[in-house]
């Protein structure tokens, strides 16, 4: 596992319940592997935002942030959350459709009951952390990702 370099980060992940804690750390490390794995994303700077550990492309302004929260009003759910005036949620549901549970139009939901797609999230990782990029026209383009091939 990454080692945090913030300890609030790391308080806000113990203080998760113990049904989600797992879960959550796992979106974590798909983070960090996604944006390895991802042309242009370069380094992922983790921090809190409302009090949720999120991510961003503060070195290279590749994407746009991600966070990660258990859900209260749902004990043994938890989700990632994407910027809600981006098209990203809309795009993997056209995308992926059925593999996973939405909220609106800014966060996919998991119970952790279930198993996660996570070739697919893998995916909808890479795409939020080079939404910018993909604006632009300077981004990896869709149908071109991490794993086109294993979807």
């Amino acid at each position: 596992m990454k080692p945090f370099n913030e300890s609030s980060v790391a308080a806000v992940f113990e203080a998760y319940p113990e049904s989600v804690r797992g879960k959550l750390l796992k979106l974590r490390e798909l983070i960090f592997q996604a944006a390895v794995q991802t042309p242009g994303v370069g380094a992922i700077e983790e921090t809190l935002k409302w009090g949720q550990p999120s991510y961003l492309t503060s070195e290279t302004k590749s994407g746009t942030t991600i966070r990660i929260d258990a859900l209260s009003s749902e004990p043994g759910c938890y989700g990632i959350y994407f910027h809600c005036q981006t098209t990203l949620v809309e795009t993997f549901r056209n995308e992926f459709g059925d593999k996973f549970r939405y909220e609106g139009n800014r966060a996919l939901i998991f119970d952790a009951n279930e198993a996660v797609p996570e070739k697919a999230l893998l995916e909808c990782i890479s795409m939020a952390l080079t939404y910018h990029l993909r604006k632009k026209g300077t981004g990896v383009p869709i149908g071109k990702r991490i794993h086109e091939n294993e979807r």
